[in-house]
């Protein structure tokens, strides 16, 4: 058989034909079912026509919720809402993902709605919302978000409480269950003001306690005011906080108690002028009471007093004493310092001899009924935050932090302790 070599300029012209059969394939393909070039433009025009009639039946009403679907670490204050613009909401409904209802409100005007409860924590919210626009054409959106685990969150403890009446010595003491490493934000987000308009500084006394107060005791009279809105604030990395709210209280008259373990003598003073003075004993020579300002924090008509709970122990490491009913018990310190009524001691201590483990006692009756007595008179006269001075112990100041005793550091010293 013959071969047949094919050149290079034969290829070529082959190749060039093929090309051109195959293009002329592709346009008639292109070009098929329409006998002109108008036939494409008539299918654009009738998308178009088709897209313009669907828009006439979307609805304007543009329904915007919150947090966005999917969110997690979400606010179990503020963050739930549901708004509209260009239309007004005809329905919103939200519930855990078990399906428990959530309450909320729609606003007057209809175009906003929240819940009127606080979420919980690390909870699933699902939320499904409907409007309609002018025209009445209805628009709907849904959306599910998860609020902030309590290991995602910190939370403030706070005294005094809402509502209540307290005597001038009393601070605001703020504990986080959280340690606090951002303390500049955390401190930014709380607000503390009198009546009275005297400056209140807060005091960083650890990562979880802050304290506030002002340079001198509250004024007699005036109302403090405690704003929290710590919702949303990083408190340490990847920690917020979830609060927001307020609280107010009372402070009433200036009464102020003056302690001498030398006199044992206790001197009761409300806006500056006596109006008691009763006899007491203080810590013994091996268990002195400690000096300082302290500020009553509880109050107790009757409790139980274990020496092995504070270190008093004999050798069987039982209490070296074991009061089941105290009457009239006032707390002074975290550590256990209390001012109280004493029934088993003689009479005649009260006034002339130091005996306790570094309380300060004054003479009580067994049942704590007996309306007579220098404890009960000094109980049922005193108010959690009142003042007691107490000085000649020959024992240290008492610790700022033990209990609600800020008071023992200079003005300059508790401005330092400030983050902001």
């Amino acid at each position: 058989m013959e071969k047949r070599v094919m050149t290079d300029s034969k290829r070529r012209r082959g190749l060039m034909a093929a090309s051109a059969l195959l293009g002329g394939v592709l346009v008639l393909s292109a070009c098929s079912g329409s006998d002109d070039a108008s036939g494409g433009g008539g299918k654009d025009a009738s998308q178009a026509q088709a897209d313009e009639a669907a828009a006439k039946k979307t609805s304007a009403a543009d329904i915007k919720i919150t947090p966005k679907d999917g969110s997690d670490n979400a606010s179990i204050n503020n963050s739930a809402a549901v708004t509209v613009s260009k239309g007004t909401l005809t329905s919103v409904a939200m519930k855990t993902a078990e399906g428990a209802a959530v309450a909320g409100e729609l606003s007057a005007d209809k175009t906003s709605w929240k819940p009127t409860t606080q979420l919980e924590r690390s909870t699933t919210y699902k939320v499904t919302a409907a409007a309609k626009d002018a025209d009445g054409r209805v628009a709907h959106e849904n959306a599910s978000f998860t609020t902030v685990s309590p290991t995602n969150s910190f939370i403030g403890n706070f005294t005094p409480e809402n509502g209540s009446t307290v005597g001038v010595g009393m601070p605001v003491s703020i504990n986080f269950d959280k340690a606090i490493t951002n303390k500049a934000a955390v401190q930014k987000g709380i607000t503390v003001t009198s009546s009275s308009g005297q400056e209140v500084v807060g005091h960083w006394f650890n990562a979880n306690r802050i304290d506030f107060r002002p340079e001198e005791y509250w004024k007699g009279n005036s109302t403090v005011t405690l704003k929290l809105a710590l919702d949303g604030v990083e408190g340490a990395s990847g920690v917020f906080g979830v609060q927001q709210k307020t609280i107010t209280f009372h402070v009433a008259r200036n009464q102020v108690s003056y302690v001498d373990a030398k006199t044992k003598q206790m001197k009761v003073t409300q806006d500056g002028n006596t109006i008691k003075t009763i006899p007491i004993s203080a810590g013994s020579p091996d268990n002195k009471t400690y000096e300082g300002v302290m500020v009553m924090s509880e109050k107790f008509k009757e409790t139980r007093m274990n020496g092995a709970t504070v270190g008093f122990t004999d050798d069987d490491g039982k209490g070296e004493y074991d009061i089941k009913d105290v009457p009239h018990a006032i707390r002074l310190t975290n550590s256990g310092t209390f001012m109280h009524g004493n029934y088993w001691g003689a009479k005649s201590i009260f006034g002339s001899v130091n005996t306790s483990h570094g309380c300060v006692g004054l003479s009580d009756t067994k049942g704590a009924d007996d309306t007579g007595t220098p404890a009960y008179w000094m109980y049922s006269h005193s108010l959690v935050g009142d003042v007691v001075v107490v000085k000649n112990t020959g024992d240290k100041t008492v610790a700022p932090d033990n209990g609600l005793n800020g008071w023992n550091l200079n003005w300059a010293d508790w401005k330092a302790g400030s983050a902001v």
